[in-house]
Protein backbone atom coordinates (compact mmCIF):
# COMPACT_ATOMS: atom_id res chain seq x y z
CA UNK A 1 0.00 0.00 0.00
CA UNK A 2 1.40 3.39 -1.01
CA UNK A 3 -0.73 5.64 1.18
CA UNK A 4 -3.21 5.31 4.04
CA UNK A 5 -5.48 8.11 5.21
CA UNK A 6 -6.18 8.13 8.96
CA UNK A 7 -9.04 9.81 10.81
CA UNK A 8 -10.48 9.26 14.26
CA UNK A 9 -12.86 12.25 14.02
CA UNK A 10 -14.37 12.39 10.52
CA UNK A 11 -16.83 9.83 9.21
CA UNK A 12 -16.65 8.15 5.80
CA UNK A 13 -18.91 10.79 4.24
CA UNK A 14 -16.46 13.63 4.81
CA UNK A 15 -16.18 15.50 1.52
CA UNK A 16 -12.53 16.56 1.76
CA UNK A 17 -11.22 13.07 2.56
CA UNK A 18 -13.59 10.63 0.86
CA UNK A 19 -14.97 12.59 -2.09
CA UNK A 20 -12.03 14.75 -3.06
CA UNK A 21 -8.65 13.53 -1.85
CA UNK A 22 -8.73 9.72 -1.80
CA UNK A 23 -10.63 9.21 -5.11
CA UNK A 24 -8.30 11.74 -6.77
CA UNK A 25 -5.25 9.79 -5.66
CA UNK A 26 -6.80 6.47 -6.68
CA UNK A 27 -7.68 7.83 -10.12
CA UNK A 28 -4.01 8.72 -10.63
CA UNK A 29 -2.93 5.16 -9.93
CA UNK A 30 -1.91 5.46 -6.28
CA UNK A 31 -2.74 2.47 -4.07
CA UNK A 32 -4.62 4.09 -1.22
CA UNK A 33 -6.90 3.13 1.69
CA UNK A 34 -8.48 4.77 4.74
CA UNK A 35 -8.89 4.01 8.43
CA UNK A 36 -11.90 5.52 10.22
CA UNK A 37 -13.62 5.27 13.61
CA UNK A 38 -17.30 5.79 12.79
CA UNK A 39 -18.66 2.37 13.76
CA UNK A 40 -20.12 1.57 10.32
CA UNK A 41 -17.79 -1.36 9.59
CA UNK A 42 -15.27 -2.08 6.86
CA UNK A 43 -16.25 -1.07 3.33
CA UNK A 44 -14.92 -1.70 -0.16
CA UNK A 45 -15.32 1.24 -2.52
CA UNK A 46 -14.21 1.76 -6.08
CA UNK A 47 -10.39 1.78 -6.07
CA UNK A 48 -9.96 1.92 -2.26
CA UNK A 49 -10.95 0.22 0.98
CA UNK A 50 -12.14 1.67 4.29
CA UNK A 51 -11.20 -0.02 7.57
CA UNK A 52 -13.23 0.81 10.68
CA UNK A 53 -11.76 0.54 14.21
CA UNK A 54 -15.07 1.25 15.94
CA UNK A 55 -16.86 4.35 17.17
CA UNK A 56 -15.62 5.77 20.50
CA UNK A 57 -18.05 6.32 23.38
CA UNK A 58 -16.89 9.86 24.20
CA UNK A 59 -14.43 12.49 22.96
CA UNK A 60 -11.98 11.61 25.71
CA UNK A 61 -12.31 7.90 24.98
CA UNK A 62 -11.53 8.73 21.35
CA UNK A 63 -8.36 10.62 22.22
CA UNK A 64 -7.14 8.10 24.79
CA UNK A 65 -8.02 4.79 23.12
CA UNK A 66 -9.24 5.23 19.54
CA UNK A 67 -5.94 6.78 18.43
CA UNK A 68 -4.20 3.61 19.64
CA UNK A 69 -6.58 1.42 17.63
CA UNK A 70 -6.03 3.57 14.56
CA UNK A 71 -2.26 3.18 15.00
CA UNK A 72 -2.52 -0.59 15.38
CA UNK A 73 -4.57 -0.87 12.19
CA UNK A 74 -2.19 1.49 10.41
CA UNK A 75 0.69 -0.88 11.15
CA UNK A 76 -1.31 -3.79 9.73
CA UNK A 77 -1.86 -1.86 6.51
CA UNK A 78 1.90 -1.14 6.30
CA UNK A 79 1.74 1.79 3.87
CA UNK A 80 4.67 3.85 2.64
CA UNK A 81 2.97 7.10 3.63
CA UNK A 82 0.31 8.05 6.18
CA UNK A 83 -2.02 11.02 5.71
CA UNK A 84 -3.30 12.25 9.11
CA UNK A 85 -6.52 14.27 9.19
CA UNK A 86 -6.91 15.05 12.90
CA UNK A 87 -4.66 16.89 15.37
CA UNK A 88 -5.05 14.14 17.97
CA UNK A 89 -3.43 11.71 15.53
CA UNK A 90 -0.21 13.68 15.86
CA UNK A 91 0.16 11.51 18.97
CA UNK A 92 1.09 8.63 16.65
CA UNK A 93 2.94 10.65 13.99
CA UNK A 94 6.28 10.33 15.76
CA UNK A 95 5.87 6.54 16.05
CA UNK A 96 5.17 6.26 12.33
CA UNK A 97 8.21 8.39 11.51
CA UNK A 98 10.42 6.13 13.64
CA UNK A 99 9.29 3.22 11.48
CA UNK A 100 10.57 4.99 8.40
CA UNK A 101 7.17 6.08 7.13
CA UNK A 102 6.36 9.31 5.32
CA UNK A 103 3.83 11.34 7.31
CA UNK A 104 1.51 14.05 5.97
CA UNK A 105 -0.58 16.20 8.31
CA UNK A 106 -3.76 17.63 6.80
CA UNK A 107 -4.83 20.67 8.85
CA UNK A 108 -8.54 21.10 8.09
CA UNK A 109 -8.85 23.86 10.70
CA UNK A 110 -6.72 26.29 12.67
CA UNK A 111 -7.17 24.15 15.77
CA UNK A 112 -5.78 26.48 18.48
CA UNK A 113 -8.11 29.28 17.33
CA UNK A 114 -10.99 26.83 16.93
CA UNK A 115 -10.71 25.66 20.55
CA UNK A 116 -11.43 29.18 21.77
CA UNK A 117 -14.98 28.77 20.42
CA UNK A 118 -15.72 25.14 21.33
CA UNK A 119 -19.08 25.06 23.18
CA UNK A 120 -18.23 21.85 25.04
CA UNK A 121 -15.09 23.32 26.66
CA UNK A 122 -15.51 25.53 29.73
CA UNK A 123 -14.93 29.17 28.69
CA UNK A 124 -12.35 29.69 31.41
CA UNK A 125 -10.31 26.76 30.14
CA UNK A 126 -10.37 27.43 26.40
CA UNK A 127 -7.28 29.65 26.20
CA UNK A 128 -5.51 27.54 28.81
CA UNK A 129 -6.00 24.51 26.54
CA UNK A 130 -5.39 26.31 23.26
CA UNK A 131 -1.82 27.44 23.96
CA UNK A 132 -0.26 24.07 24.83
CA UNK A 133 -2.10 22.42 21.92
CA UNK A 134 -0.60 24.94 19.52
CA UNK A 135 2.85 24.31 21.01
CA UNK A 136 2.45 20.54 20.62
CA UNK A 137 0.98 20.78 17.11
CA UNK A 138 3.90 22.96 16.01
CA UNK A 139 6.53 20.76 17.67
CA UNK A 140 5.34 17.59 15.93
CA UNK A 141 4.51 19.26 12.59
CA UNK A 142 8.02 20.66 12.36
CA UNK A 143 9.35 17.10 11.90
CA UNK A 144 6.76 15.82 9.41
CA UNK A 145 7.36 15.25 5.70
CA UNK A 146 4.55 17.48 4.50
CA UNK A 147 1.73 19.65 5.80
CA UNK A 148 -1.41 20.25 3.78
CA UNK A 149 -3.80 22.99 4.89
CA UNK A 150 -7.38 23.84 3.96
CA UNK A 151 -6.69 27.58 3.57
CA UNK A 152 -3.83 29.92 2.79
CA UNK A 153 -4.20 31.48 6.25
CA UNK A 154 -3.42 28.16 7.95
CA UNK A 155 -0.67 27.54 5.38
CA UNK A 156 1.14 30.73 6.35
CA UNK A 157 1.11 29.73 10.01
CA UNK A 158 2.75 26.36 9.32
CA UNK A 159 5.28 27.81 6.86
CA UNK A 160 6.95 29.40 9.88
CA UNK A 161 7.93 25.94 11.15
CA UNK A 162 8.10 23.69 8.06
CA UNK A 163 9.07 24.55 4.48
CA UNK A 164 7.01 21.70 2.99
CA UNK A 165 3.53 23.21 3.24
CA UNK A 166 0.83 23.79 0.65
CA UNK A 167 -2.81 24.84 0.82
CA UNK A 168 -5.38 22.58 -0.84
CA UNK A 169 -8.78 24.23 -0.69
CA UNK A 170 -12.18 22.56 -0.32
CA UNK A 171 -13.54 23.61 -3.70
CA UNK A 172 -16.29 21.67 -5.55
CA UNK A 173 -15.64 18.97 -8.12
CA UNK A 174 -16.89 20.36 -11.44
CA UNK A 175 -18.30 17.03 -12.61
CA UNK A 176 -20.52 16.78 -9.50
CA UNK A 177 -21.99 20.27 -9.65
CA UNK A 178 -24.55 19.37 -12.31
CA UNK A 179 -26.29 22.04 -14.35
CA UNK A 180 -28.23 25.09 -13.25
CA UNK A 181 -31.99 24.64 -13.43
CA UNK A 182 -34.73 26.83 -14.84
CA UNK A 183 -35.15 29.90 -12.62
CA UNK A 184 -38.92 29.46 -12.82
CA UNK A 185 -38.62 26.18 -10.91
CA UNK A 186 -37.05 27.82 -7.88
CA UNK A 187 -39.30 28.40 -4.87
CA UNK A 188 -39.61 31.34 -2.53
CA UNK A 189 -37.04 29.64 -0.31
CA UNK A 190 -33.50 30.17 0.86
CA UNK A 191 -31.20 27.44 2.14
CA UNK A 192 -28.58 26.74 4.75
CA UNK A 193 -26.68 23.44 4.55
CA UNK A 194 -24.07 22.51 7.13
CA UNK A 195 -23.46 22.21 10.85
CA UNK A 196 -26.26 23.98 12.73
CA UNK A 197 -24.90 26.05 15.61
CA UNK A 198 -25.18 29.50 17.14
CA UNK A 199 -21.79 30.71 15.88
CA UNK A 200 -22.84 29.78 12.35
CA UNK A 201 -25.46 32.51 12.51
CA UNK A 202 -28.63 30.44 12.81
CA UNK A 203 -30.22 32.61 15.53
CA UNK A 204 -30.02 35.68 13.32
CA UNK A 205 -31.04 33.77 10.21
CA UNK A 206 -34.21 32.40 11.82
CA UNK A 207 -35.03 35.84 13.23
CA UNK A 208 -34.60 37.32 9.75
CA UNK A 209 -37.35 34.96 8.53
CA UNK A 210 -39.84 36.74 10.79
CA UNK A 211 -39.17 39.88 8.69
CA UNK A 212 -39.69 38.11 5.35
CA UNK A 213 -43.37 37.40 4.52
CA UNK A 214 -43.83 34.18 2.58
CA UNK A 215 -40.15 33.17 2.68
CA UNK A 216 -39.08 29.76 4.01
CA UNK A 217 -35.68 28.39 5.01
CA UNK A 218 -34.51 24.96 3.87
CA UNK A 219 -32.36 23.86 6.81
CA UNK A 220 -30.16 20.79 6.37
CA UNK A 221 -27.54 19.50 8.78
CA UNK A 222 -27.04 18.32 12.34
CA UNK A 223 -27.35 20.40 15.49
CA UNK A 224 -24.27 21.24 17.53
CA UNK A 225 -24.89 20.75 20.40
CA UNK A 226 -27.88 18.47 19.90
CA UNK A 227 -30.12 20.51 22.23
CA UNK A 228 -29.45 23.72 20.27
CA UNK A 229 -32.67 23.09 18.35
CA UNK A 230 -34.62 23.91 21.53
CA UNK A 231 -33.14 27.42 21.49
CA UNK A 232 -33.94 27.97 17.81
CA UNK A 233 -37.56 26.90 18.24
CA UNK A 234 -38.10 29.82 20.63
CA UNK A 235 -37.10 32.43 18.02
CA UNK A 236 -39.85 34.14 15.95
CA UNK A 237 -39.52 32.83 12.41
CA UNK A 238 -38.92 29.19 13.34
CA UNK A 239 -42.36 28.23 12.02
CA UNK A 240 -41.02 29.01 8.51
CA UNK A 241 -38.14 26.53 8.74
CA UNK A 242 -38.25 23.33 6.69
CA UNK A 243 -35.99 20.74 8.36
CA UNK A 244 -34.18 18.04 6.39
CA UNK A 245 -31.71 16.65 8.92
CA UNK A 246 -28.41 15.38 7.51
CA UNK A 247 -28.41 15.81 3.73
CA UNK A 248 -26.27 13.61 1.48
CA UNK A 249 -24.82 15.11 -1.69
CA UNK A 250 -27.85 14.32 -3.85
CA UNK A 251 -30.29 15.77 -1.35
CA UNK A 252 -28.09 18.86 -0.95
CA UNK A 253 -28.24 19.41 -4.72
CA UNK A 254 -32.03 19.11 -4.67
CA UNK A 255 -32.28 21.63 -1.82
CA UNK A 256 -30.03 24.14 -3.60
CA UNK A 257 -31.91 23.69 -6.87
CA UNK A 258 -35.22 24.68 -5.27
CA UNK A 259 -33.73 27.65 -3.36
CA UNK A 260 -33.21 31.15 -4.64
CA UNK A 261 -30.20 31.96 -2.39
CA UNK A 262 -27.65 30.12 -0.27
CA UNK A 263 -26.90 31.44 3.23
CA UNK A 264 -23.47 31.43 4.82
CA UNK A 265 -23.79 34.16 7.46
CA UNK A 266 -21.32 32.82 10.01
CA UNK A 267 -20.32 34.88 13.05
CA UNK A 268 -17.07 36.89 12.94
CA UNK A 269 -15.02 34.56 15.13
CA UNK A 270 -11.34 34.10 14.42
CA UNK A 271 -11.75 30.58 13.05
CA UNK A 272 -14.25 31.70 10.39
CA UNK A 273 -12.89 35.07 9.27
CA UNK A 274 -10.04 33.47 7.30
CA UNK A 275 -11.84 30.21 6.42
CA UNK A 276 -13.17 29.16 3.03
CA UNK A 277 -16.49 27.38 3.69
CA UNK A 278 -17.07 24.68 1.09
CA UNK A 279 -20.83 25.36 1.09
CA UNK A 280 -20.28 28.88 -0.20
CA UNK A 281 -18.60 27.48 -3.30
CA UNK A 282 -21.21 24.75 -3.65
CA UNK A 283 -23.92 27.43 -3.67
CA UNK A 284 -21.95 29.22 -6.38
CA UNK A 285 -21.56 26.00 -8.36
CA UNK A 286 -25.31 25.44 -8.13
CA UNK A 287 -25.87 28.80 -9.78
CA UNK A 288 -27.64 30.50 -6.87
CA UNK A 289 -26.70 33.85 -5.30
CA UNK A 290 -24.73 33.74 -2.06
CA UNK A 291 -25.61 35.82 1.00
CA UNK A 292 -22.45 35.76 3.09
CA UNK A 293 -20.82 37.40 6.10
CA UNK A 294 -18.97 40.60 5.28
CA UNK A 295 -15.50 39.29 6.16
CA UNK A 296 -12.77 40.88 3.98
CA UNK A 297 -11.74 37.54 2.46
CA UNK A 298 -15.32 36.57 1.65
CA UNK A 299 -16.19 40.03 0.32
CA UNK A 300 -13.22 39.81 -2.00
CA UNK A 301 -14.64 36.58 -3.45
CA UNK A 302 -18.37 37.31 -3.44
CA UNK A 303 -18.24 40.94 -4.49
CA UNK A 304 -15.24 40.36 -6.73
CA UNK A 305 -17.15 37.68 -8.64
CA UNK A 306 -20.42 39.63 -8.37
CA UNK A 307 -22.14 36.45 -7.22
CA UNK A 308 -24.02 37.62 -4.13
CA UNK A 309 -24.37 40.04 -1.24
CA UNK A 310 -22.23 40.39 1.88
CA UNK A 311 -23.94 41.43 5.12
CA UNK A 312 -23.37 41.95 8.82
CA UNK A 313 -24.10 38.42 10.09
CA UNK A 314 -25.16 39.72 13.50
CA UNK A 315 -27.94 41.92 12.12
CA UNK A 316 -31.20 40.06 11.22
CA UNK A 317 -32.68 43.18 9.57
CA UNK A 318 -29.73 43.51 7.18
CA UNK A 319 -29.87 39.79 6.40
CA UNK A 320 -33.60 40.10 5.67
CA UNK A 321 -33.01 43.09 3.35
CA UNK A 322 -30.43 41.11 1.36
CA UNK A 323 -32.85 38.21 0.94
CA UNK A 324 -35.61 40.64 -0.05
CA UNK A 325 -33.33 42.18 -2.69
CA UNK A 326 -32.73 38.76 -4.23
CA UNK A 327 -36.49 38.15 -4.48
CA UNK A 328 -37.31 41.60 -5.84
CA UNK A 329 -34.51 41.73 -8.43
CA UNK A 330 -34.80 38.42 -10.26
CA UNK A 331 -32.73 39.49 -13.27
CA UNK A 332 -29.82 40.68 -11.12
CA UNK A 333 -30.11 37.59 -8.92
CA UNK A 334 -30.01 35.32 -11.95
CA UNK A 335 -26.83 37.04 -13.15
CA UNK A 336 -25.28 36.61 -9.69
CA UNK A 337 -25.96 32.89 -9.94
CA UNK A 338 -24.38 32.70 -13.39
CA UNK A 339 -21.36 34.69 -12.22
CA UNK A 340 -20.83 32.40 -9.25
CA UNK A 341 -20.99 29.26 -11.36
CA UNK A 342 -18.57 30.77 -13.89
CA UNK A 343 -16.10 31.56 -11.08
CA UNK A 344 -16.23 27.95 -9.85
CA UNK A 345 -15.76 26.54 -13.35
CA UNK A 346 -12.77 28.79 -13.98
CA UNK A 347 -11.07 29.15 -10.61
CA UNK A 348 -12.67 27.75 -7.45
CA UNK A 349 -12.78 24.06 -8.35
CA UNK A 350 -11.24 20.81 -7.14
CA UNK A 351 -9.61 20.00 -10.47
CA UNK A 352 -7.07 22.76 -9.80
CA UNK A 353 -6.54 21.75 -6.17
CA UNK A 354 -6.21 18.09 -7.17
CA UNK A 355 -3.02 18.82 -9.06
CA UNK A 356 -1.45 20.25 -5.88
CA UNK A 357 -2.33 17.04 -4.01
CA UNK A 358 -0.91 14.82 -6.75
CA UNK A 359 2.24 16.94 -6.73
CA UNK A 360 2.73 16.34 -3.00
CA UNK A 361 2.35 12.58 -3.39
CA UNK A 362 4.68 12.38 -6.39
CA UNK A 363 7.29 14.22 -4.39
CA UNK A 364 7.01 11.92 -1.36
CA UNK A 365 6.32 8.52 -2.96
Amino acid sequence: MQACHLTSVHNRFDTRIFVNEIPSLASEGFEVCAIVADGKGDEERKNFNIYDVGKPKTRFHRILFTTKRVYKKALEVDAKAYHLHDPELLLIAKKLKKRGKKVIYDAHEDVPRQIVNKHWINKGLRKVISNPIEFYENRISKKLDYIITATSFIRDRFLLINKNVTDINNFPIIASTGKTIDEAKRKKEICYIGSISKVRGLNELVEALSLLPGVSLNLAGTYSPENYKNDLKKIPGWEKVIEYGFANREMAKEIMNRSIAGMVTLHPIINYIDALPVKMFEYMAAGIPVIASDFPLWKNIVEGCKCGICVDPLNPEVIAKAVQYIFQHKKEASQMGLNGRKAVLEKYNWEIEKQKLIGVYKKLI
